[in-house]
């Protein structure tokens, strides 16, 4: 251990610690800006500089090692004056468009510069705006509000796709994409996860949001929202709740006040996708078919997939997203037991990332989704419909797509997907005394493997989040080092409940805290405290394919369920 005083205070800590990392175990806050938890630490940006004993000039927090006897000051007259410089020096180049900004009243800088009591016009503002990348269909870039803090360079190189990195020098300097190109033309994947690393309002997802409130107004359209599994796990943080809060009853009531609309529960296709899925799985094992099966729920990896691993296509479930079986079901079987036209009905997605809005895009899909919002959207109209959020009392799912199983509420983590395959397979090969929980694929890590021994047969699964994983466990399966029955990718760290789509966290709380442990237990809570905890137990699926679908994988579960994808070249 190392001992050390920061301001005074006498701590210890591990060897190779940084300063940073000692101000934390000693409660002395040092404000940060391009460090981020698990994605960055850099030093870039010197918000975080500090005196600190043997020292020539200041030193970033951030990035400078602890020794034995040093003594650190965080807020010296000196430390607070460059910092002051810090923030007015970004302010000179920033466009400070702050009530309009998607980031208005949750921004970094806008808090470290009320902090600091920054002049925001004492270096001059007198650069030209730069030109708002929109033609993505799920992330806007605007550069002009880019203080080249670099968290988002980071985030995609974590991802391990580096669809932007930083260009030119000096004031030129920017964050673009290889030959000046739009998003919308690299191997960009959607998954956001540049987005909720941006400290400000330089990323932001495209919204839908104004189309929506079209629609409800409209009274040719009867609209229905179904809301996908994670959100019920994150959206309370948009107004001040703790984190890993599970608001389900009080996300519906809202949704309902929004409107004359409909609120169903998008875990009856998470559901659903476990029968289709499972069913093709054990079809491949059968009759022969490209294994190991990589499950298809998560749009960032199959566009990932597309672009990098074109050849593992065919090793893709052919089945589409839990958002796409739903919209397919409303516009088809929803429309007909309820005299509806199809064109009549207007379906809303609420999803925890940004990646679902690219998958409405897609021709291959049949549009069937109208609008994706994203948790951050629906926080939005529902305080523009002045709902009172906290105090709202609870409401229940709508039928016939209200009741689904506590497995497919754990989708929304890493490893929920398999786990929530497992029950099934496990039941129907091995009676009713098979597990019931499979708590190795839990957890945050970003790999995991696991073997069972399923009815009669062997099963090796993996699991893998962040894109960056997802590329090493398919390098060791190609090379032979590693073999699977199945394997479950989610392209956001940690699964859907980091998604890109979700609510914004300060760098402050994000640092300290593990986000995507306490989202994902509140899933789990919710799974543990449901009556039924299988997928194929949920009667919503019996009468879904008694009344319709006939049976998994029949040949009309196929055409509205089922899909291809396609290779994509990167540029």
């Amino acid at each position: 251990m190392v001992n050390l005083k920061i301001n005074g205070v006498a701590v210890s800590v591990p060897e190779g610690s940084t300063i940073l990392q000692a101000a934390k175990a000693a409660n002395v806050r040092i404000p940060t800006l391009c460090y981020l938890k698990d994605v960055q630490c850099v030093g870039s940006c010197r918000m975080c500089l500090v005196e600190a004993t043997g020292a020539r000039g200041l030193v970033t927090a951030c990035t400078y090692p602890v020794s034995e006897g040093m003594e650190v000051r965080t807020n010296t007259p000196r430390v607070r004056k460059s910092r002051k410089t810090t923030v007015e020096l970004i302010l000179s180049t920033h466009k400070k468009k702050c009530l309009s900004c998607a980031r208005s009243m949750n921004c970094e800088l806008q808090k470290l510069a009320l902090e600091y009591n920054a002049e925001e016009d004492r270096f001059g503002t007198d650069h030209d705006l730069k030109p708002i990348d929109d033609l993505s269909a799920s992330v806007v870039r605007d550069n002009s509000k880019c203080v080249m803090c670099t968290r988002c360079v980071a985030a995609c190189e974590k991802q391990t796709i580096s669809a932007i990195g930083p260009k030119n020098r000096g004031y030129a300097k920017v964050i673009g994409s290889p030959f000046d190109v739009s998003l919308a033309f690299t191997p960009c994947v959607n998954c956001g996860q540049c987005v909720v690393a941006c400290p400000v309002g330089a990323l932001y997802e495209k919204s839908a949001v104004a189309d929506v409130w079209g629609a409800i107004v409209n009274p040719e359209k009867e609209v229905v929202f179904f809301t996908a599994p994670s959100v019920r796990a994150t959206l309370g943080e948009a107004f001040g709740l703790p984190v890993g809060t599970n608001v389900e009853g009080k996300m519906v009531a809202a949704i309902k006040q929004l409107g004359d609309v409909k609120c169903f529960n998008m875990d009856v296709t998470a559901d659903l996708t476990i029968m289709e899925e499972a069913t093709e799985l054990l079809t491949r094992l059968e009759k022969g078919g490209a294994t190991p099966m990589f499950t298809s729920c998560c749009p960032g990896w199959i566009k990932f997939a597309e672009h990098y691993y074109p050849e593992l296509l065919p090793n893709i479930s052919t089945c589409k997203s839990p958002q796409e079986m739903f919209s397919a079901l409303l516009k088809t079987y929803y429309c007909e037991k309820n005299g509806i036209n199809p064109e009549n009905l207007y379906v809303v997605s609420v999803i925890p990332c940004t990646a679902k809005k690219f998958e409405v895009s897609r021709d291959e899909l049949g549009h069937y989704t109208d609008a994706a919002l994203t948790t951050r959207e629906l926080a939005k109209m529902i305080k523009e419909a002045g709902i009172d959020f906290v105090n709202i009392a609870d409401a229940q799912f709508d039928t016939p797509f209200g009741e689904a199983s506590g497995a497919g509420a754990i989708f929304g983590a890493t490893g929920g997907v398999m786990e929530a395959a497992l029950r099934t397979a496990a039941y129907k090969l091995g009676g009713s005394g098979a597990p019931l929980e499979f708590k190795e694929v839990r957890g945050t890590q970003g790999i995991k493997e696991a073997e069972y021994v399923v009815g009669k047969a062997t099963v090796k699964v993996a699991v893998a989040s962040g894109l960056g994983n997802a590329r090493r466990l398919i390098e060791d399966i190609k090379s032979g080092a590693k073999n699977y029955t199945f394997v479950e990718i989610m392209a956001c760290p940690g699964g859907c409940i980091n998604g890109g789509g979700q609510p914004y966290v300060h760098d402050e709380i994000r640092n300290n805290i593990d986000l995507q442990a306490l989202r994902a237990q509140a899933l789990y809570d919710s799974d543990r405290d449901n009556s039924v905890r299988r997928s194929h137990e949920n009667p919503v699926i019996d009468a879904l394919y008694n009344d319709f679908l006939e049976k998994p994988n029949s040949h009309k579960a196929h055409k509205l369920l089922h899909t291809t994808y396609h290779k994509r070249e990167k540029y």
